[in-house]
């Protein structure tokens, strides 16, 4: 199938849409972006000529846009602030859409987006782009095989001290809003269970260039009794973790350690007698599918599929949503002191 595209938000991480589109050979046959949106025309001018989009009507109206162009699908990568308001208009005209993370500024608006996609009968999805590469697809296929016995908890550990300058730097809750759903995200897939409270300590620590919450520690109470720690700073100055975060899975019969790059280290409980009864290593197998770890990528091509086959997306918002509750959650549990329960 062809699908027509408007990308609306044409700032630099539309950049990484773009080759991800392009990287791809079915999606570059089978998506033609026809239009460019954003408050500049400047950008929107800039972003064309870079990636050849010639032929794509530019404008700062997305309604207006849609009805020149009378497209498929919206790319949605506005800022947080203006995500509810593209997507219900690209909903209601009867558009497809692929948005950035969060897929909402709030759960109130999270949860209407849902309702409003059943009302129109159109897909929105999220571009959860960190559970769609290599590790994590590794993660959820060990934890599946059962090789470390019941899955007992998750512990996620993700210091970074990037300089971004711009928005990020200004938001609220930066670290827990902008970055620690990514990791939120796929400990809720490598668990495969619901996330039902959260208790959360935020802070901005001393020497932080943001203006709030560039660092926090959460503990979340997943469904089967698992637990998820994530200790996270974004102003951690230093030796770093990946921007995967370093992750921890430990079971019944024994743990797994990833540093979120390229080393698995994976053991069972041995048979040494005495206090501790030393342990065995095992062996983490790639992915099963290969076609789902090329992140941007494969997210766009799951939400493409999706469309022509009528299936439900991976990240379809009404199960994304449980990720947004995750992070609110965690914010509500920050401002109140309390442990916080999670509706979604």
């Amino acid at each position: 199938m062809k699908f027509s595209a408007i990308l609306c938000g044409c700032g630099a991480m539309s950049k990484g849409w773009l080759r991800a589109i392009a990287s791809n050979p079915l999606l570059a046959d089978s998506i033609t972006i026809v239009g460019l949106v954003d408050l500049s025309r400047e950008t929107a001018e800039k972003l064309a000529a870079e990636f050849g989009l010639d032929g794509a009507v530019i404008g700062s109206d997305l309604s207006e846009v849609i009805a020149a162009t009378k497209a498929d699908l919206v790319f949605d990568i506005v800022i947080p602030a203006a995500r509810y308001d593209v997507v219900s208009t690209a909903l209601k005209a009867g558009c497809h859409v692929l948005s950035e993370k969060p897929m909402a500024a709030s759960l109130a608006e999270g949860a209407a987006l849902v309702d409003l996609a059943a009302e129109t009968g159109r897909i929105h999805a999220v571009i959860q782009n960190r559970r769609f590469i290599s590790g994590v697809r590794r993660l959820r296929r060990f934890v599946e095989s059962g090789a470390i016995g019941e899955l007992t908890a998750i512990h996620c550990d993700f210091f970074l001290a990037p300089h971004f300058g711009g928005f990020r730097e200004e938001m609220d809750n930066v670290l827990l809003l902008d970055m620690a759903i990514h990791t939120f995200d796929a400990a809720r897939y490598v668990a495969d269970r619901k996330p039902l409270t959260v208790y959360c300590v935020e802070r901005n620590p001393k020497g932080s260039w943001y203006r709030h919450g560039a660092a926090a520690n959460a503990i979340f109470e997943f469904s089967d009794d698992i637990v998820f720690t994530y200790r996270g700073s974004w102003c951690a100055e230093g030796e770093r973790t990946s921007w995967e975060s370093q992750w921890r899975l430990v079971g019944s019969k024994g743990m797994l350690a990833w540093d979120g790059e390229e080393n698995f280290k994976a053991t069972i409980a041995g048979e040494e007698p005495g206090l501790l009864r030393g342990s065995v290593a095992v062996s983490v197998p790639g992915p099963e599918h290969d076609e789902e770890t090329h992140g941007h990528a494969s997210v766009i091509a799951d939400f493409i599929a999706a469309i022509g086959t009528g299936k439900r997306p991976e990240t379809v918002n009404s199960d994304n949503i449980r990720s947004l509750a995750m992070v609110f959650g965690a914010i509500e549990s920050a401002k109140t002191g309390r442990r916080v329960e999670i509706s979604a």
